[in-house]
């Protein structure tokens, strides 16, 4: 099955239309033609069946003729990460924490931080792309870059956690995790978060813990927090 993504898709929506791009790729690289069903989501939990009414190449048009609400796990996962020097590690972060399943993502500027600015738009195409190729429903939110100072004050809900490597006293993330319940992980740039970000962040309730006994790269720690949680919810349902 092949995924199709529009935010502008609701439940009471009957047809469709693709634009120029899409309409290109369904008629000519898919060879679908009339009465052809399509799959199309608009990253809010909705999949829509659709049967191609108009083939064209410019504008193809479908009828919406079924739709599911994909059920949604039972926790929220927000991963703060700082971006990393190379872009290319930060775009492998967020394509492979969108398959395993994160809800939000806010890049945070930190004091060791030696990039300051994200390609947001970029970003966002990368996080829809792994959504349609994961066939998931749900497309991950991607907040604005913030610096940490700024984010650490924000309002937060659930289980808070900031994952460094100073050796201080630090709890496993995995024996920390638990299941059904909103988490926030803090991950910090390639030269970890300062000492006073550190300090800030425990100010603020966030619980100091570590990923493992090896020294992770930003996006590997990224996902493997990210994955963490997941195992820990997907252990819990299969009991």
């Amino acid at each position: 099955m092949q995924l199709f993504y529009n935010s502008e898709l609701t439940e009471n929506t009957l047809q469709f239309s693709f634009n120029k791009e899409e309409s290109k790729h369904i008629v000519k690289v898919l060879r679908k033609t009339l009465g052809d069903t399509l799959h199309i989501t608009n990253g809010k939990g909705w999949l829509f069946t659709a049967e191609i009414s108009i083939p064209n190449i410019n504008k193809c048009i479908a009828n919406i003729v079924s739709k599911t609400l994909q059920p949604k796990h039972n926790y929220n996962l927000h991963l703060a990460v700082a971006p990393t020097k190379m872009n290319d590690r930060y775009e492998w972060f967020l394509e492979k924490a969108t398959e395993i399943g994160v809800d939000s993502i806010t890049p945070i500027i930190c004091d060791h931080s030696e990039r300051k600015f994200i390609k947001h738009e970029r970003f966002e195409r990368i996080i829809q792309s792994a959504m349609k190729q994961s066939l998931s429903c749900c497309l991950p939110k991607l907040n604005e870059a913030i610096n940490f100072k700024d984010f650490i004050k924000q309002g937060f809900t659930g289980d808070l956690f900031i994952a460094h490597c100073e050796e201080t006293d630090r709890k496993s993330l995995k024996q920390a995790l638990k299941p059904k319940t909103d988490v926030t992980i803090l991950i910090g740039p390639e030269g970890d978060f300062s000492v006073k970000e550190i300090e800030m962040a425990v100010q603020n309730n966030f619980i100091p813990v570590t990923l493992g006994e090896t020294r992770l790269r930003t996006e590997t720690a990224a996902i493997v927090a990210c994955h963490s949680v997941a195992f820990v919810n997907e252990v819990h349902n299969g009991q």
